[in-house]
């Protein structure tokens, strides 16, 4: 086999379920539409997109030398299904296990490794969603699937459920056919949008976007958003559930993506009393500590209102 064989073999080996590999040319269009959002002021509080982004319009500034990206996707959709009872709250699907970064993160720094054993003359950097990497684009590129109309990958295979991370390396790879774009006409993600967000096909506006909303946004969630929260507290997943790709979805067989009796059926009026030190006990090696304390605190609150009596 080729090196490249080799690799996306290993990326499979290590349980990726999708790996492929894009050339890192200067021709780059998501660059140019990058510019284009941070100019809308699309990014809101998150600073640190318009701080990174050169280093995601090029690569090269993250591996000097680099040549190519490896893409990995890992299927994380589980048929648990929340029981949206009054005093329930909701916690978006990726964050119903373990903490991905970590999930992913382990095996991404093996297949780097593996690379670096496989071409010790090359160098190799591994991320997973924390680097100034435009994953979806690269995703899209090593064609793993397309950026459908909500802005998320989707998969012919997976749908909207596969978690991504590459392997930047300066080794000379042979690049996949580039994902297509099945979209076609339909706009269900684009109607399911509580808020509005997807302001048009593939844009965004991270201001209006009930998972920028509950896990980006510090302070106060704006009043107008407040009543279409309805019941979650950490993301949302309204656009991606809607995408027809879902039908053929499989669920995953790696069981740190199950969910927990806490995160699939979560009580308002438990978490609404928590102590901070509660709060980083029971969602300890949870993607959900990442809002902070204070920050679920001030979704179960609006949940709560909306619930129409749980506190």
């Amino acid at each position: 086999m080729t090196l490249t064989e080799r690799v996306k073999r290993k990326a499979l080996d290590l349980g990726f379920q999708a790996a492929g590999v894009s050339r890192v040319t200067s021709d780059r269009p998501e660059a140019a539409r990058l510019s284009e959002w941070l100019s809308r002021d699309y990014h809101g509080e998150m600073a640190w997109m318009a701080r990174t982004a050169a280093k995601r319009r090029n690569p090269a500034l993250l591996l000097p030398g680099i040549r190519a990206i490896v893409s990995v996707g890992m299927n994380y959709y589980t048929e648990d299904r929340p029981d949206d009872a009054r005093g329930h709250g909701r916690i978006a699907r990726y964050a119903r296990g373990q903490d991905y970064h970590r999930i992913l993160g382990e095996r991404l720094e093996s297949l780097a490794s593996f690379l670096q054993q496989e071409a010790p003359d090359f160098r190799s950097l591994a991320y997973v969603d924390t680097g100034a990497v435009m994953e979806k684009a690269w995703a899209q590129r090593a064609g793993i699937g397309w950026i459908g109309k909500h802005s998320n990958l989707v998969s012919g295979q997976y749908g909207s459920w596969l978690l991504l991370g590459d392997v930047l390396t300066t080794a000379d790879l042979d690049p996949d056919e580039p994902g297509a774009d099945l979209c076609g006409t339909c706009t269900l993600c684009i109607k399911a949008c509580p808020t509005g967000a997807i302001t048009e096909p593939y844009v965004v506006d991270g201001r209006r976007c009930l998972s920028y909303l509950t896990i980006e946004q510090r302070g106060d969630v704006p009043e107008d958003f407040q009543k279409a929260l309805g019941n979650r507290i950490f993301g949302c997943d309204d656009c991606l559930d809607v995408c027809p790709y879902n039908h053929q979805a499989t669920p995953t067989a790696e069981p740190a993506f199950c969910a927990t009796a806490l995160t699939l059926n979560p009580d308002l009026d438990l978490l609404a009393t928590q102590s901070a030190d509660d709060f980083q006990t029971a969602f300890h090696g949870s993607a959900v500590r990442r809002i902070t304390h204070e920050g679920l605190q001030r979704s179960v609150a609006i949940a709560g209102k909306n619930a129409g009596g749980a506190r």
